[in-house]
C-alpha cells in the first residue's frame, strides 16, 4: 500500500489573499446544479476569514451578477455552464480572474469523445469505444457488456451498464435525453478508482466500492437522493507498483488534455492484469468536504481549507 503522491514541480509563489475578494460561483443550469450548491457552502465557509471578502453567487445563466470589488471568481459549477468552456469564456470577457481549468481544456475534458481521442493521441489507456447517433443505435453495432453514456454530462447522470443487448433501448432512450449523439464503452471488470491532480501532483488513489450496484448518482450522493452508498478507501490498498501506475496514468491523461491548476481523473483498474483504465478527466470535482478530492488531500496532510487556498493560489499563478 502506498500513500505517496507523484509530484514534479516547484511551489508557485503565494498570493496576497487578505486583498482578494473571492465570489464563489454555484449552482448552474444543469443536472448537477443541487451538487454544486453544496459545493459552494462548503468553499463559503472554507475562505471565510481567510480572504478579504467571500460571496455566494447563485448562477443560472451567463446574466450572473458578481458583487462590487470581486477580483476573482472560485468556480464551484459542475457540468453544464460551470465545467464545459461557457462560464470561463464569460468569465474571460469581462475580465475576471477565475479557479481551475481555462476555457479550451474545460470544453476538451468536457467531451468524453473528444477526450478520448485526446487520450489515444497521447497514449493514456482507455476502454474501447462506439460513438453512435442516438436515432441510429442499434444494439449489433457494439459488444456487450458495455457501458452506454451521454458524452457531455456529469455525477454518471444518464449511464447504464448493460451485460447483455436487454435494456439496449431504455438505456439509449435515457442517455439520448442530454444530447444526439451517444458515447458506449467496453465494460471493464474491476475496481473504481479516482486520483485528484493538484497542480503537478498526484495524490493518494481512492478506491470507490458502491455499497450495491455501480457508482451512480444514488451511490455518489445519498443525501440527495435518499438512497444507496458507498464506501471509500483512501489510500487504496494496493501494491506500491500498482499505485504508481495509476498515479502515473492519470497525471498523463490531465496532461493530455491540458488541464490547468487541478482535476480528479477516474480509472477503472481492470480485474484481470491491475492495468488502469483512464474514463475521463473531471476539471470541476465535488469539493464539499466529504468529497473525494478533499479526502485525497487530507490523506496527505492537506486540509479543506488549504486545499481551497491552494486551488486559488495555483490558478493566480497559471494566468
Amino acid at each position: 500500500m502506498n500513500a505517496d503522491p507523484v509530484s514534479a514541480s516547484a511551489a508557485p509563489s503565494a498570493p496576497d489573499f487578505a486583498s482578494l475578494h473571492v465570489a464563489v460561483l454555484a449552482g448552474g443550469p444543469g443536472s448537477e446544479r443541487a451538487v454544486s450548491l453544496n459545493t459552494a457552502k462548503g468553499v463559503v465557509n472554507a475562505l471565510t476569514g481567510r480572504v478579504a471578502s467571500v460571496s455566494l453567487v447563485d448562477v443560472t445563466g451567463p446574466d450572473f451578477v458578481l458583487p462590487a470589488g470581486t477580483n476573482l471568481a472560485f468556480n464551484a459549477i459542475h457540468g453544464t455552464f460551470g465545467e464545459d468552456g461557457d462560464l470561463q469564456a464569460e468569465l474571460e470577457r469581462r475580465g475576471i480572474r477565475y479557479t481551475g481549468a481555462r476555457e479550451a481544456s474545460s470544453r476538451l475534458a468536457f467531451d468524453k469523445i473528444a477526450s478520448k481521442a485526446r487520450f489515444r493521441t497521447a497514449g493514456v489507456r482507455t476502454p474501447v469505444e462506439w460513438v453512435l447517433r442516438a436515432d441510429e443505435a442499434s444494439a449489433e453495432s457494439v459488444t456487450f457488456p458495455c457501458v452506454v453514456k451521454p458524452p457531455r454530462e456529469g455525477s454518471s447522470v444518464g449511464v447504464h451498464i448493460l451485460q447483455t443487448p436487454e435494456g439496449w433501448d431504455a438505456a439509449v432512450a435515457d442517455a439520448s435525453k442530454y444530447g444526439a449523439d451517444l458515447l458506449v464503452e467496453e465494460f471493464v471488470a474491476g475496481k473504481e478508482l479516482t486520483v485528484g491532480i493538484v497542480g503537478d501532483l498526484a495524490l493518494p488513489v481512492i478506491h470507490i466500492q458502491p455499497r450495491s450496484g455501480f457508482y451512480d448518482i444514488s451511490n455518489k450522493y445519498p443525501w440527495m437522493t435518499g438512497q444507496g452508498g458507498t464506501d471509500y478507501f483512501c489510500p487504496a490498498d494496493l501494491s506500491a507498483e500498482v499505485t504508481q501506475a495509476v498515479q502515473a496514468e492519470s497525471l498523463r491523461a490531465h496532461r493530455a488534455l491540458g488541464v490547468e491548476v487541478y482535476s480528479r481523473v477516474d480509472v477503472l483498474l481492470r480485474e484481470s492484469d491491475s492495468l488502469p483504465f483512464v474514463l475521463e478527466v473531471n476539471t470541476i470535482p465535488g469539493m464539499t468536504e466529504s468529497s473525494l478530492l478533499p479526502k485525497a488531500a487530507a490523506a496527505i496532510g492537506m486540509d479543506y481549507a488549504s486545499l481551497c487556498l491552494k486551488i486559488i493560489e495555483l490558478s493566480l499563478n497559471s494566468d
